[in-house]
């Protein structure tokens, strides 16, 4: 496999900050305008950008074997091993390997059926690879480095055993130039903080495909054998104790995460840090009495709120949390609710109608980036008054009439606003008075933006890719000079000969060559800012 996912990726993560930024990405990506029955289309889960996604995240990672299998499992469904063949028109040792790949990192999946077994696509898992970068940026910042080391090695292998993420990960720490000590007991313990956290857990190990399995979580730890593992990584054939128990990456916990990120974010915003360490507590209290994907949470009691918030050094929250709560509570954003009086107060957190909110005022970013601000004016019109006609558009909006009308109809062309036609029957020898109402298709709306997002990252990835295609020669001469001038600092060179490798580039070899550094590093940056949009809107048609 070609990951990439280490600390420059995690540079290129700590630099994606700007939420206008993800909104200017799409726009300048993609501004294509949608037909009505391709609108149709955008409700069914598979789509034509979504699949040259998929295909090309798979040619880079896995090769093109495994891409013409994942598209023809894309493109057909579920389908048997046989048909695979058919219409790939590979060798079926070819097909078996690229399944067991596919399988091996949740991409696949199989079930028994009558007509033998059925492998179908799970194309959430091929985009979510994108994501990984975000994953193991979070597992750092709560469980530290080597964590986030150990997390990389089981994305890596799709799913391992623990005493081989140890190994793995303790030889990595010996080569690397960090000042991080490799020690057995320290990444055991980090490694059962990751399954603690739920980051991993079991992958239950079958031989027979069940027609009807169903996996539940499991956590349990192993006992592991450090004495064994310590012999293995010296090269000594022991058993560490967990043979044949695998492990592999909870990604709905990391997907949750991330999803609670937002929220916080978004409060902290809109507030302050009080405020967002306000939601954070509220949403340990929420897990504790409901379950992880619920729409709104069960009542969470006054009484508790207190007890979760005097336990963190916020002084201010604690000091102030009644007016914290009353300004989240009235707040447009919808985040919490007040349910109930008994104990001083019960509150619930709506995690549909947060989403809801959020998808708004993303839409509102992508609508004021690609047509302006008075686009977006009219666009918040249309939304608060649900069904309006294009006269009172131009009131409303105080925009020129000429102006306001063209604005709207670009809206409508592009899909972001739609037309309702209402006729009022009158007196039978009068005609009939038509009426012409504009509103916003939210769910629409959305899965065009998601089907935008699609389009942006594969048009983003084809356009690195052509840099790094183009410049390939002078990449390859770069690599080989540092090779080279690494190997003669092992034995002892002198100045003058590392400064006559220096000279083998020349500087306008060297200028060329840092403009396409430059480039390919803005289009990794560009494309996890349209991944956190793209997130974003997801989570929004989970709960829709």
């Amino acid at each position: 496999m070609k990951y990439a996912f280490a600390s420059n990726d995690n540079q290129r993560y700590l630099r994606s900050t700007s939420m206008k930024a993800h909104k200017k990405q799409i726009a300048v990506f993609c501004s294509t305008a949608w037909t009505s029955n391709e609108l149709c289309t955008l409700n069914t889960n598979m789509s034509l950008m979504c699949r040259k996604l998929c295909s090309t995240i798979l040619s880079e990672q896995f090769g093109q074997i495994v891409q013409c299998v994942g598209e023809d499992l894309f493109k057909h469904g579920a389908k048997p091993l046989g048909l695979i063949r058919h219409t790939t028109h590979l060798s079926i040792a070819k097909i078996k390997e690229a399944l067991c790949v596919l399988i091996k990192y949740g991409f696949v999946i199989h079930n028994q059926t009558e007509r033998g077994v059925e492998y179908s696509l799970v194309y959430e898992r091929i985009i979510m690879i994108l994501r990984y970068p975000r994953y193991m940026f979070f597992v750092k910042t709560v469980c530290g480095d080597e964590a986030e080391m150990m997390l990389e090695e089981v994305l890596k292998n799709g799913y391992i055993t623990a005493s081989e993420v140890i190994i793995k990960t303790y030889k990595r720490i010996e080569q690397s130039p960090s000042d991080l000590q490799p020690s057995i007991p320290v990444l055991k313990d980090k490694f059962e903080l990751l399954v603690k956290n739920q980051f991993l857990m079991r992958s239950l190990y079958t031989e027979v495909v069940d027609e009807k399995t169903t996996e539940k979580p499991d956590y349990t730890l192993p006992d592991l054998n450090l004495g064994a593992i310590a012999k293995k990584i010296e090269g000594e054939d022991c058993d560490p104790g967990d043979s044949k128990i695998y492990w592999k990456v909870n990604f709905d916990r990391l997907t949750q995460d991330l999803r609670d990120q937002i929220i916080v974010s978004a409060m902290r915003k809109r507030l302050d840090e009080n405020a967002g360490e306000l939601i954070r507590q509220l949403l340990f209290l929420m897990y504790l009495r409901t379950a992880s994907w619920a729409d709104t949470s069960n009542p969470i009691p006054l009484v508790e709120i207190k007890d979760a918030v005097r336990k963190v050094n916020y002084p201010l929250l604690t000091q102030h949390l009644d007016q914290y709560l009353r300004l989240i509570e009235q707040d447009t954003s919808q985040f919490l609710k007040r349910v109930g009086d008994s104990g001083g107060g019960q509150y619930s957190v709506n995690m549909k109608e947060a989403f809801v909110q959020l998808a708004w005022t993303t839409l509102d970013n992508i609508v004021m980036e690609r047509f302006g601000s008075k686009a977006a004016r009219i666009f918040r019109l249309v939304r608060d008054k649900k069904y309006i006609e294009q006269e009172q558009i131009q009131q409303l909006a105080m925009i020129p009439a000429k102006e306001a009308k063209h604005l709207t109809y670009t809206l409508l062309q592009e899909n972001y606003l739609q037309m309702q036609e209402i006729k009022k029957a009158g007196v039978s020898a009068t005609p009939i008075k038509t009426f012409f109402l504009f509103h916003i298709d939210l769910n629409m709306v959305v899965h065009m933006e998601v089907e935008h997002c699609y389009h942006a990252l594969y048009n983003t990835m084809q356009r690195r890719d052509y840099e790094v295609t183009s410049n390939k020669r002078m990449i390859d001469k770069q690599l080989r000079m540092q090779t080279l001038t690494s190997n003669l600092k092992e034995h002892g060179a002198t100045e003058e000969q590392l400064a006559e490798i220096a000279e083998m580039m020349t500087p306008s070899e060297k200028q060329q060559l840092e403009k396409v550094q430059n480039t390919i590093k803005k289009l990794g940056i560009t494309e996890l800012q349209i991944d956190d949009t793209l997130f974003l809107l997801t989570m929004y048609l989970r709960y829709h």
